[in-house]
């Protein structure tokens, strides 16, 4: 299988040839933990998540090493911290408002069906790696020191902006935040800076006599370096992190290693906004995952996670999606038609014309387009069932839950499947026989028991054949 993906740091979509196919490495940005996270940040976890799930069909799932972050020391987790729990010590209040913040975030994601990374290192416990390479760049003369600060020289690389596809002129033109007196260039950023009373603290690196912290960018180098590598097959994120945060990645990387590239292809999911309009605490439509799941907030009821992963899927990954209670709505109504797959098994691998569309730069819009397919003739086919249902599990659509669990507070129905396999066995008796009084009645008896038919010709053979699921 030919596997292409849209590079964004070329700008054309690419065969993928890992560096090593005994070893595929693939590094997302992952949360920020200080608040739930929002169904803007819920893209990108569940994109790559089915990149993941595809490298590891196409390699092996022992070949394929998928390293997603967490930042857990931050401006952000300073302020919430210090405001939710102001009586505890400063770094008591961090640890706790970080455990609490990346279970729930852990919680929210399992729900819409996202697999562990391999690897999920934290900002605070890779100290050392963001130090040594602060050293580094101050000791090649990629960044300089001033004022406690280490900060890199944009203008030490030449190709600083080819990811974002901007020229350091048209940068610092369009630049409009104050420049610290101490930065020898506007672009310049932070590698490291002094703490503030009450903020984590580590010792400096560069013989910086005041402890301090690291800045953002630094991070995401340090970590990607040390668990996959100097160079390493894709990078990936949303497109908002394209500039500055990647290409910083990017620049403090080469930099310290010496290399052309940090990821051989870097992998950017579309904005999101939410029914026509940018997503803002403001205008009042700012949802959360956790309130998808948990609340009636957006529409009329809860929404189960693999509602939410079909809605989410529905568009490709670069596009910008409109996030709205039709497109959920549709999503469940296909999912909750395909309860009867629970009296499946499935087949041995998913079916190859989705994984050719995923293959085409992760097309799911025309996968999805298969799925319809398949559900149609699998009512009647039990193949076509078993592929499908393997296809769904392998994208992670599907798993032998109730059809109460995409309609949350509805009764749960106990099903007895020999009676009901009898019962029908029985109406298409009556049928045959043209006896339509009884097989109404047999109808009307499996409707009381909660049980809805759907009656489909057999194509090859013209015999009537009948498909259940639970109707309430």
């Amino acid at each position: 299988m030919v596997l292409k993906l849209y590079n964004t740091l070329t700008r054309d979509k690419q065969t993928f040839a890992p560096i090593d196919a005994t070893n595929v490495r693939m590094y997302v940005c992952g949360p920020t933990v200080y608040d739930f996270a929002h169904i803007g940040n819920a893209r990108p976890v569940i994109v790559f998540d089915l990149l993941f799930r595809l490298l590891r069909q196409v390699y092996g799932e022992s070949h394929v090493t998928y390293v997603r972050n967490i930042t857990d020391v931050d401006d952000k987790i300073n302020a919430r911290a210090a405001e939710r729990f102001p009586v505890l010590a400063p770094e008591l209040g961090i640890r706790r408002l970080t455990e609490d913040t990346a279970a729930q975030f852990h919680k929210d994601i399992a729900a819409l069906g996202v697999l562990p990374p391999s690897v999920e290192p934290r900002a605070t416990e890779h100290i050392v790696e963001m130090v040594a390479l602060c050293d580094t760049l101050v000791g090649n003369g990629h960044a300089y020191v001033a004022d406690s600060h280490v900060l890199f020289d944009v203008s030490s690389m030449p190709d600083y902006g080819r990811l974002s596809n901007r020229s350091l002129e048209e940068m610092e033109a369009g630049a409009r935040v104050e420049v610290a007196p101490y930065k020898r260039g506007p672009m310049d950023f932070v590698l490291w800076k002094p703490s503030k009373p009450g903020e984590p603290a580590w010792p400096s690196p560069c013989g910086i006599a005041a402890d301090g912290r690291p800045g953002w960018h630094i991070e995401c180098s340090a970590m990607a370096g040390k668990h996959l590598g100097d160079v390493f097959d894709i990078h990936g994120g949303g497109i908002d992190l394209a500039f500055p945060h990647h290409e910083n990645e990017i620049a403090q990387s080469r930099c310290a290693h010496g290399t052309p590239v940090m990821a051989k292809i870097w992998m950017h999911n579309g904005f999101l906004q939410v029914e026509g309009e940018k997503m803002s605490k403001s205008l009042g439509n700012f949802i959360t995952i956790h309130e998808l799941l948990e609340t009636t907030k957006f529409g009329s009821s809860q929404w189960h996670g693999r509602v939410v992963r079909l809605a989410m899927l529905g568009t490709h990954y670069r596009q910008p999606i409109d996030w709205t209670v039709d497109r959920l709505v549709q999503a469940r109504a296909t999912l909750t038609d395909l309860t009867f797959l629970r009296r499946t098994s499935p087949a041995p691998a998913p079916h190859e014309d989705v994984i050719a569309a995923l293959s085409d730069d992760l097309n799911t819009p025309s996968a999805i387009s298969i799925l319809h397919g398949l559900a149609k003739s699998a009512h009647r086919n039990a193949e076509s069932a078993a592929q499908l249902k393997a296809t769904l599990q392998f994208m992670g659509l599907y798993n032998d839950e109730s059809d109460d669990a995409l309609h949350p507070g509805r009764a749960a129905v106990s099903v007895d499947e020999e009676k009901v396999a009898r019962l029908i066995a029985a109406r298409l008796a009556a049928r045959k026989g043209k006896d339509f009084k009884e097989s109404d009645r047999l109808r009307d008896e499996l409707s009381a028991m909660g049980i809805a038919l759907k009656d489909s010709k057999n194509p090859d053979t013209g015999e009537i054949e009948t498909a259940w699921e639970i109707s309430r």
